[in-house]
């Protein structure tokens, strides 16, 4: 058994479906689960829809309508007759849709944005089963949602593990190829869940974890797990070969190319992870397995835009001391707060987060009630995994550095 997972870019349009045929023709699709994800930026444009629900409702139709039409288009590229069953699929997930915005009784933000936000990965693997049976690569349609078990943390649902193999490996038909959606889980209750923002290669992990799967195929945009975003960064060098532990720590910084979540089952039954170019797919791209260093310790950089750094001192010039510490992480539990770094002193302690659902305004009122509390929004923060002095000078020229740290192979930065 083989995993494959397929994102957002690799299908964001008709000609991308096709390629995706493509790519199972060359390679080979026997005993095979594909993961695939929302079409393109259909998240994006499903967390407008979501947000005009909740604050402008007189563009909750406009915004719903041009998801529709998206995937319309895409429909009428791939399909030459209305009549063909996936239009009639795709319309009742959307008239399914309309109807929740119909009936929801619940104010709860990120209840309402799990059950709407998965419909992205709904159509799209409707879309692409559909298009794979017409072009005679028979597979059977998957909903993640009866096999991906989780509690009910909205947004970042945990796995219930134990419930999910034992459904996986008794439900779950392995002789054929299977479609199904990444991201989406369902809690007791049945209502949906989600494992977090690019959770798909998650999705892909757990289920190669429960099928004991002989590999997990990452397909993206990019060569391979590259040590630098090309988007911010000149001449990124591909990995060839990198351990789970490197992949694990490059993946906790923030390395967009794998979720970080997605390494630790692997590694727990050493399953190998290819991370693979789907416009190449013969090309070798990166493998993540055990026991592979990183030769040469080229320096990797990471950076994560739009956080917020937060500067703690005690209003009495008293010690920062355990239990002000513990309090602190209870806060930042409390409202939700992803930690990126955190540095601490005598009388300071400084964290740098991801905002991620909004509680910032509500957590620094509770801080400011024991605290002295500047903050920071809208900053950036770079990482260096084997960085030397060259690559650290060049990259502080030009930026104020609100906060470094470092440590033997890593360096971490805060700059405004």
């Amino acid at each position: 058994m083989q995993v494959f997972k397929f994102g957002g870019a690799s299908v964001k349009d008709g000609e991308g479906v096709k390629n995706l045929a493509c790519v199972l023709q060359s390679i080979g699709h026997k005993n095979t689960l594909i993961v695939v994800s929302a079409m393109g930026k259909t998240t994006n444009a499903l967390e407008l829809v979501i947000s005009n629900y909740f604050n402008n409702k007189a563009e909750l139709q406009s915004s719903l309508q041009e998801v529709i039409k998206y995937h319309n288009d895409i429909l009428f590229d791939l399909f030459e007759i209305e009549s063909h069953p996936v239009f009639k699929k795709v319309k009742s997930f959307f008239d399914e849709l309309n109807n929740f915005f119909k009936i929801n009784k619940s104010p709860n933000y990120n209840f309402v944005y799990d059950q709407v936000v998965g419909y992205g990965e709904l159509v799209s693997t409707t879309i692409i089963s559909e298009y794979l049976n017409a072009v005679r690569i028979k597979n059977d349609w998957v909903d993640a949602r009866e096999f991906i078990k989780t509690d009910n943390y909205h947004r970042r649902a945990n796995v219930n593990w134990e419930e999910t193999q034992t459904i996986i490996a008794t439900k779950l038909n392995t002789c054929v190829l299977n479609i199904t959606q990444g991201f989406l889980g369902s809690d007791a209750n049945n209502f949906t869940t989600t494992l977090g923002r690019e959770g798909s290669d998650y999705t892909a992990a757990i289920f190669a974890y429960c099928l004991n799967a002989e590999s997990v195929t990452i397909w993206k945009d990019v060569p391979g797990v590259l040590n630098a975003d090309p988007r911010y960064f000149e001449n990124a060098q591909l990995l060839s070969q990198i351990s789970y532990r490197e992949a694990i720590e490059l993946a906790f910084y923030g390395a967009s190319v794998i979720h970080p979540k997605t390494l630790q089952p692997l590694q727990r039954k050493e399953i190998p992870l290819h991370v693979k170019s789907f416009l190449n797919p013969k090309q070798y791209g990166t493998t993540v397995s055990k026991g592979v260093l990183l030769e040469p310790k080229i320096p990797c950089f990471i950076v994560k835009k739009n956080q917020v750094l937060i500067s703690l001192s005690s209003l009495d010039f008293s010690y920062i001391v355990e239990n002000n510490i513990s309090e602190i992480f209870s806060l930042l539990h409390s409202y939700k707060m992803k930690v990126d770094v955190i540095q601490n002193s005598a009388i300071s302690f400084s964290v740098c987060i991801d905002n991620i659902y909004n509680n910032l305004e509500k957590l620094l009122q509770q801080l400011r009630a024991k605290f002295s509390v500047t903050c920071h929004e809208n900053v950036s923060l770079y990482t260096i995994r084997h960085y030397n002095q060259t690559v650290l000078n060049q990259l502080e020229q030009d930026k104020t550095v609100l906060l470094k740290q470092l440590t033997q192979e890593t360096v971490q930065i805060v700059t405004k």
